[in-house]
């Protein structure tokens, strides 16, 4: 006999034979899953964008293919978009200035961030642990997200540092033991 789980429900009620979910519980409980943090760059119009983005995943070995979901609300995606080619910068853990600066709404989120171009002339943060040149592939409806993949084109590690993690809403940092 298979032993059975017990699972906590959490304020679910069914709408149309579907699930509704609270968006303050579906927050919290997938804020239990600790992630990296990358910061997405690119060139357009001859200047630095780029964003904070920790929903950010390897999708394929062969072919190599990596995936990470921007706000359908954000005002840097398009431009990235626009410019076909970008680095993911995966941060370490003493970045999370960077990232916040990155994170943030607003004109000249460069302004002080040190970078170098990438080897597809992204911006290479200063600092990071690993890069990954990639090229847009494809987008994908992910509901107030979308949902892109791109093709990896380089990869370069930079730094045996520990990674910047997020969890919970808030950064964190690997314990050592």
């Amino acid at each position: 006999m298979e032993p059975v789980l017990e699972v906590d429900r959490v304020s679910a009620e069914h709408v149309g034979g579907a699930a509704a979910i609270d968006p303050t519980a579906f927050k919290a409980v997938l804020g239990r899953f600790a992630s990296g943090v990358t910061v997405i760059t690119a060139i357009d119009d001859g200047e630095p964008v780029g964003f904070a983005c920790q929903s950010f995943a390897s999708l394929s070995i062969d072919p190599p293919l990596v995936s990470f979901f921007p706000a359908r609300t954000s005002s840097t995606w398009p431009r990235i978009r626009r410019a076909g080619r970008f680095t993911v910068n995966i941060l370490a853990d003493h970045q999370d200035s960077v990232c916040r600066q990155l994170g943030r709404p607003g004109a000249d989120k460069f302004a002080g961030v040190e970078w170098t171009p990438s080897h597809n002339g992204s911006p290479l943060l200063t600092g990071a642990l690993a890069t990954i040149d990639c090229e847009l592939r494809d987008e994908v409806d992910g509901g107030d997200h979308t949902v892109v993949i791109a093709r990896v084109t380089g990869l370069d590690e930079h730094s045996e540092a520990t990674p910047l993690l997020f969890y919970r809403a808030g950064f964190g940092r690997l314990a050592h033991q």
